[in-house]
Parts: C-alpha cells; sequence; structure tokens
C-alpha cells in the first residue's frame, strides 16, 4: 500500500503531467496530448478531468469509441462532472447517435444549467431526434405501403372464367338476328320447330365459335409476352 506521501507525489506528478498534455493540445498535438494524459491517468486514475480531457483529444482524432469509454470512466468517477457528458454527447453527436448524445446534453443541462454552449448542443439535438423521428415515421409508413403492394400478385389479375361470356352473348344476338332475317325472307312457309331447330344449331355453332376464338386469343397474348 503506497504512502501518503507517495500518493500526494502521484498526484502532483499527475497535474503536471496534464499541464504539459494540455499545452501539446493546444497546438493540435493530440496524439502526443493522449500519450500524457495516459501517464497522468497512471498515476491518478481518480482524477475525471484527465479521463475526459484525453475522450477530447480522442474526438479531435475522430476516434469515437474510444471518446466515450473516456468519457463514460469521467462521468463514473465523477457523476456531477458536468464535462464528462459533454464529451461524451459530443462524440455521440458527431457519430450520429443523437438519441444517446441528448441525454448527455439533458444531463449537462441540468448539472449546469446556465451553461449556453450546453444549451445549444442540447437544441441541436433535439431537433436532430425529431427529425430521426419523422424520418422513421416515414419509413414505416413507406414500408407497409410497399409490402402491400408486393403483395398483390398482378399476373393473376384478368378476366377468370366468365370473360367469354361477352362473346357467347354476342354470338348468340348474331345468331337471333341471323334467324329473324330467314323467317323474314320466306314468310310463314317455314314451321315453327324448323325454325327452333334451325336457332339452336346455330346458337350451339356460335357458342363453339366463341370458346375456340377466346383460346386463340389468350394463347396470342401468351405468345406475345416473349
Amino acid at each position: 500500500m503506497p504512502s501518503m506521501e507517495t500518493e500526494n507525489s502521484n498526484i502532483s506528478r499527475a497535474e503536471e503531467i496534464k499541464l504539459l498534455a494540455n499545452e501539446a493540445f493546444k497546438v493540435h498535438r493530440y496524439s502526443q496530448a493522449i500519450d500524457l494524459y495516459t501517464q497522468a491517468i497512471e498515476l491518478n486514475s481518480q482524477n475525471a478531468v484527465y479521463w475526459a480531457n484525453r475522450a477530447f483529444a480522442h474526438t479531435k482524432l475522430e476516434e469515437y469509441g474510444s471518446a466515450i469509454q473516456d468519457a463514460s470512466r469521467a462521468v463514473e468517477v465523477d457523476p456531477k462532472y458536468s464535462k464528462g457528458y459533454y464529451r461524451r454527447g459530443a462524440a455521440y453527436l458527431a457519430m450520429g447517435k443523437f438519441k444517446e448524445a441528448l441525454k448527455d446534453f439533458q444531463q449537462v443541462k441540468k448539472i449546469s444549467p446556465n451553461d449556453p454552449d450546453a444549451s445549444k448542443k442540447l437544441k441541436e439535438c433535439e431537433k436532430a431526434v425529431m427529425k430521426l423521428k419523422f424520418e422513421e415515421a416515414i419509413a414505416v409508413h413507406d414500408s407497409e405501403r410497399r409490402s402491400v403492394a408486393e403483395s398483390i400478385d398482378f399476373h393473376s389479375i384478368g378476366p377468370g372464367s366468365s370473360y367469354s361470356h361477352p362473346r357467347v352473348a354476342a354470338a348468340v344476338a348474331v345468331t337471333v338476328v341471323v334467324v329473324a332475317v330467314l323467317l323474314v325472307m320466306v314468310g310463314s312457309k317455314v314451321p315453327a320447330l324448323a325454325a327452333a331447330g334451325v336457332t339452336t344449331v346455330l346458337v350451339a355453332i356460335g357458342t363453339w365459335w366463341a370458346y375456340c376464338s377466346g383460346d386463340i386469343l389468350s394463347k396470342t397474348r401468351t405468345l406475345d409476352l416473349g
């Protein structure tokens, strides 16, 4: 177990290293700053500032996963340290994880209600989340609409077995007209029974023709598809 004197020495040394890390950060030497913050953390891992500062350096290098891990460690060490939530929220925001970012900035606002930058980030996240929810709602609606459309078998839609009925009716009508013309031409000399027989035969022939022509047309359509 380290003595009190050793602990105090480590804390002092960690602060010195943190200042060097801050200087490296200011001149955009982010990798060097990360190395120095790591040294400070090794000497004093219970300082949330070191974790948050290293998270910030990771964010500058677009190492968002590492930034989130360090920022999470910062708020574990000190749950009231607003910059820990801010750094994590910024990393989430850069990754497009707006819902997670919103929670962190809400926490920042709760801890530091007068922080103008936190308020600005919070509004940005709220707008982003609202937009995201709107887009998700549209996506679900479109998906449902597509699923309904895809469930319809357009190939099966078409005239059914009754499709030939108009042709049958037309054949019957033609037959009746022919019989009527014949009756007019020959007058009353044609017995009623013979007229009825002729009518029956002609109707039968007309019906047969209608069905046959329907089959021929349907086969022709099939051949046209290629």
